[in-house]
Order: C-alpha cells, then sequence, then structure tokens
C-alpha cells in the first residue's frame, strides 16, 4: 500500500474508485460493508495504524473530518505523509499536510487532473512561482544544508522576496533549471569572491566546495561531482585513513557530501581501505578500473616506481580522472602514512560535466515545426549564446526563442570548417553553442565529422534528439507504420547517389521484406528508387511523397509505386522531400490486440 484513501461517505465511492484505477497501490478505507473496500471502525484508528505505512492519505469529505482525524498523530513535516482532502462533490482537491517535502502538493495537482477538478495550493512559494527550497535538494539530488537552525527561517527569507545572492559552482540540470527560472530578487554569481554579502539576507549556493560563515542566512546545495582516487601499499591498514581524508577535504573547502566515488585499479580491489572509504562517505559507488584503462591518463605527478609496479603513472589521480569523465584534479596526489608501511595516496577530481566551460549541444530541431522542437532543446536555444543552425534545413522560426545578445548564424553557406572555427571561437570564451540540425541529427545529420573534431579537441558536447521526419511522416499520413501479423519493422534509408551505397543495403534487397519503407534525400534519384522497389513490391503498393513535412508549405502526394517517379518530378519535388512506401500507409485493417481484455494487466504494476 502506497496511497490510502480515507472514504466518510458513501456517496462519494465512485470519486474514491477513479482514484485508486490512476494511483499505483492505493487501498480504499471505510466504515461501511462494500466491496473492494477495506472496512474500518473508526477513522482515528485507521489512521493510528496506517500513518507510518503509507506515503499518503487522501481524505474524501469534510475538511473538519479530516483535520480532527490527523491532528492528534502528526509529527513533522519531514516524516508524515502527505494529506489530501477533496471534497464529496470532488470540485475541490486541498493540500492539507506536507506539501513540498511530503510530496501533498504534487499529489494534489494529480488527484486534481484525474477529476477535472480545482486544485488549492496554500504554500507561497506555489502561488508566487518561487523555488521550492526545501525540496529543491532533493529533485535534483543534491545534499542540503543551512547555516540556520530553523530550516524554516531561509525559506520564509526567500518567499518573502528578500534580497538573495546565487552562487552556481557548477553547471548541472538544476543550475540550467535556476538560471532559467531565476526570480527577480535574485542575483545570480559564478564565484564566490563575487558576492558581497553586506548586500544581501539570504545566500543560495549549489556548490561543491565550503565557503567561510556568512553573517546572513545561507542554504547550501551540494552536488555529488566529487571523485575520490585512492591508491596504497597492499593490504594498508585502513585505520584512521577516512578521517585523515576528510580532514584533508575540510582544510581544502570541498564539501564531503559531494563525494560521488571512490576510485582505484584492479590490483587494489580486494583492498579493505576501499570497503572502509566507502562505508566512511555513505555507502559511495567503488570504481575499479584496468590499468590499460588508466595507463594513457595524463597526472600531474607520475610515480615511476608506480608505474613500475602497475604501469600507470599514478593511481589515485589517474582513477579519480577517469571516474570524473576526464574532469581536472582539483585537489593533487596527497601521501598519507599514518603507520609504518602503510603508505597511502588520494587525489580528487571534479565531474567534467559540470565545470562552467564551453559547451556544444547538438539540438535536433524537429521536422519543422518550431514547436514541435523538444522542450529541452528549446531550452538550450534559450540559453545559447551561439546558434549555428543548418538554414537550407531548419526553418529560422526555431532560432527566434533566441536570448538578447545571442548570436544566430545559418551554416547554409559555410563549409566544415568555417563552422568549426566559429563553434571553437565561442566555445573557447567558455560560451554554450547550440549546433541546431534537422529531424533528429543521429539520422543522417552529418554530426559524425563534427563529433571527431570536438573529439581532438577535447571539447565538452552533448546530443538532445529531435522528432525525425520519418516520425511526422507517419502523423501527415494518419498511419499506423506497423500493421499487427503484416508489416512490424521500418526501415529508414535511402537511394544510392553521389554517395554509394554498401552492397548489402541496395534498395532492391531492402524491398524483399516489404516493409514498411522511409526513404531520405532521394527525390533526385527517384527513377532508380521506383526501379529498385518495384523488384519486390507489388506496382499497387501505396506510396507517398511528403515535401517539407510540418513546415509552413508542407505537401503530401499519395499514390501508388508505379507512378512514383511521375510523382516526384510532376510535382517539382526536391531534397527535403520523405518517399515513403508500403501497405501501412492509411491501413485500416488488422487491428491490434494490445487493448484487448486480456492485455488489461499491462497497464497497472
Amino acid at each position: 500500500m502506497k496511497n490510502a484513501i480515507i472514504l466518510t461517505s458513501e456517496s462519494s465511492l465512485q470519486i474514491a474508485r477513479t482514484i485508486q484505477n490512476e494511483l499505483d497501490k492505493t487501498v480504499i478505507f471505510t466504515k461501511a460493508d462494500i466491496e473492494g473496500t477495506i472496512q474500518i471502525s473508526s477513522i482515528n484508528s485507521c489512521i493510528s495504524d496506517i500513518l507510518d505505512e503509507v506515503k499518503s492519505i487522501i481524505f474524501i469529505g469534510a475538511m473538519g473530518i479530516c483535520v480532527r482525524s490527523i491532528a492528534p498523530y502528526i509529527k513533522d513535516k519531514h516524516t508524515d505523509p502527505a494529506i489530501v482532502n477533496i471534497d464529496s462533490t470532488g470540485k475541490y482537491v486541498i493540500s492539507v499536510l506536507s506539501g513540498h517535502v511530503g510530496g501533498a502538493n504534487n499529489l494534489t495537482q494529480r488527484i486534481a487532473h484525474i477529476l477535472g477538478a480545482e486544485a488549492i495550493l496554500t504554500t507561497q512559494s506555489d502561488n508566487t512561482n518561487l523555488w521550492a527550497l526545501d525540496i529543491l535538494g532533493e529533485k535534483y539530488g543534491w545534499t542540503t544544508t543551512s547555516n540556520t537552525a530553523n530550516f524554516n527561517e531561509p525559506l520564509t527569507t526567500f518567499v518573502n522576496k528578500k534580497t538573495t545572492a546565487l552562487l552556481l559552482d557548477i553547471n548541472d540540470e538544476g543550475t540550467q533549471y535556476l538560471e532559467r527560472t531565476i526570480p527577480e530578487h535574485v542575483k545570480v554569481y559564478y564565484s564566490y569572491k563575487d558576492i558581497n554579502l553586506s548586500e544581501y539576507k539570504l545566500l543560495i549556493a549549489v556548490t561543491p566546495y565550503r565557503y567561510p560563515l556568512t553573517d546572513i542566512q545561507t542554504i547550501y546545495y551540494h552536488p555529488k561531482v566529487l571523485h575520490l582516487g585512492v591508491g596504497c601499499r597492499k593490504e594498508c591498514k585502513p585505520d584512521g585513513i577516512s578521517e585523515y581524508i576528510t580532514e584533508a577535504l575540510n582544510n581544502n573547502n570541498m564539501a564531503i557530501a559531494s563525494i560521488k566515488d571512490v576510485s582505484s585499479i584492479d590490483i587494489k580491489k580486494d583492498e579493505p581501505l576501499l570497503k572502509v572509504l566507502q562505508s566512511h562517505f555513505m555507502s559511495i559507488p567503488v570504481n575499479i578500473y584496468t590499468a590499460n584503462e588508466l595507463k594513457d591518463i595524463e597526472v600531474a605527478n607520475p610515480s615511476e616506481k608506480v608505474e613500475e609496479v602497475t604501469t600507470v603513472a599514478g593511481v589515485a589521480e589517474s582513477s579519480a580522472i577517469k571516474s570524473a569523465g576526464g574532469g581536472f584534479l582539483i585537489l593533487e596526489k596527497q601521501k598519507g602514512k599514518l603507520s609504518d608501511g602503510n603508505d597511502f595516496t588520494f587525489a580528487i577530481a571534479i565531474d567534467r560535466k559540470v565545470i562552467r566551460q564551453g559547451h556544444i549541444e547538438i539540438v535536433g530541431a524537429g521536422p519543422g515545426d518550431p514547436d514541435l522542437i523538444s522542450v529541452k532543446g528549446r531550452h538550450f536555444l534559450e540559453a545559447a549564446d551561439l546558434i549555428l543552425y543548418a538554414g537550407s534545413l531548419v526553418p529560422v522560426e526555431l532560432t527566434f526563442c533566441a536570448k538578447q545578445g545571442a548570436t544566430v548564424r545559418s551554416s547554409a553557406s559555410m563549409d566544415l570548417e568555417e563552422q568549426f572555427e566559429i563553434m571553437k571561437e565561442f566555445y573557447d570564451k567558455g560560451k554554450l553553442v547550440v549546433r541546431l540540425h534537422t529531424g533528429d541529427p543521429c539520422i543522417y545529420g552529418a554530426i559524425q565529422e563534427q563529433m571527431a573534431f570536438f573529439d581532438k579537441y577535447n571539447m565538452s558536447y552533448h546530443i538532445t534528439p529531435g522528432i525525425s521526419s520519418f516520425l511526422a511522416a507517419a502523423a501527415a499520413l494518419e498511419s499506423q507504420f506497423t500493421i499487427p501479423e503484416k508489416v512490424q519493422t521500418i526501415i529508414l534509408t535511402r537511394g544510392e547517389g553521389r554517395t554509394p551505397m554498401p552492397e548489402k543495403e541496395k534498395l532492391h534487397l531492402l524491398a524483399r521484406s516489404q516493409s514498411t519503407m522511409c526513404i531520405f534525400l532521394s527525390a533526385s534519384v527517384v527513377d532508380q528508387v521506383q526501379q529498385e522497389l518495384m523488384e519486390h513490391y507489388p506496382p499497387e503498393t501505396p506510396v507517398a511523397a511528403c515535401y517539407k513535412l510540418t513546415w509552413k508549405d508542407e505537401k503530401i502526394y499519395r499514390g501508388e509505386l508505379k507512378y512514383l517517379a511521375k510523382i516526384v518530378k510532376e510535382n517539382k519535388l526536391t531534397l527535403t522531400t520523405m518517399i515513403v512506401v508500403g501497405e501501412a500507409i492509411g491501413n485500416r485493417q488488422g487491428l491490434s490486440k494490445l487493448y484487448s481484455h486480456q492485455f488489461k494487466h499491462l497497464f497497472r504494476s
């Protein structure tokens, strides 16, 4: 049982049943003898029995009953379950207790959507669209601490819109959200030394570091981005080493809560020290690497003796860097020896992905409609310092969300060297670059050469996927491209033009399966495409030539395979055309069994 519904009146049974059907592991309690519910003698005794066992309690009935029933048993918002009250008609859903920390606010909104009701939230941060600081750390995997005895004090300062400094030492999904939604009373900083604390009532810091005690209220969020690398003598006695390393981290102003893992080389995998460190740092993972995985990593303090034994120039530094994904050392190799013959070394590296540096995000623009880019892709466009878009294939409207001061360029007239030059120029200044490709960049996106360039210069990059035009084709054709017992395969390919096709991927060979085939970049070789397809598809097979899918000037031409070349030529279709062939086009035969009674169990866990 995850959610308990307390039903105070049989007249609201249908409301309870509707919620139970939508929320996983939900049980209905009521005084009445109703099939499918648990009968109770009193609400108070029920609350006493289940309060510590469930994540939420949902009352359906008068608010007074809810309040009086829970009053004797509630203790603390960090331990109490979420309490929600729904009126007997299902018109209002009210968050009563444990709104943020316990999840009552989110549950209230979820239930309101289920019932088509009005959600009532009374927490100020929700009603003023401010950050919920008490659950922010949990949401992004950060450890939350404060210099105040009562955490409600800085929360009140924040929601009352007192001047707030926001320090962002790292760059991750959470800090990107904060930058994107920053309130007017908050000013962002990227370096602690730039903050004049006398100007602020509150400091919010997302950082793996510890800073001097402040005279103002402070909330720290410590992300797990630090990687501890360790080396030691054989059978090194671990006594006191955990405390020694902890003291060294404290002396170097590093937050213990930000240690993500401990790493070493495989010949040390059975050392007791690793298990002791794992336990000391709250059961963090242990990463073990082979000498081959570590030997090419450049370290700050190489040791000939270590290399002679392990073939690795330095175990602590190289394993820390490896775990950090190539991030740099923020604490170089430290040597320790607490007793004879028990030498050890350790080093700390910061995760490369969170370092505030230049970054290139390769974003899939979708098929053309600006509203069909992903939410994540749009966020990158809004934050980018440079947007380099494939102008011949991506509508310029997609870039209209660029922030003030951003540079927006089309790559249509640029060769690869020119594209690399402008991206690297912005990257080297620590800027965010968005390379905007049509559809999904991994399908005929020509990104391989670009990634090779980024790898060559050890540049940070990532891919945000997009909606491919073949999916837009299925939507535009109002077709399911897979038909039960007839067609279960979709082939994405192209005709052979100036770029040769691998022999085993020739169209006439792929056509043997008579699958749904989506053919990219082939309008210019349509005669050859038609000829090869007709070796295996019947001449009457449905085809569609889809021009500029989802663009304002989209055009769809349907017909039969034997007329494909004629359709393309007569309508003067160009490279932005997708050809689709297969009996799935417009098919309404062959019903799926997925929604039959025998498969209903798939939709509930």
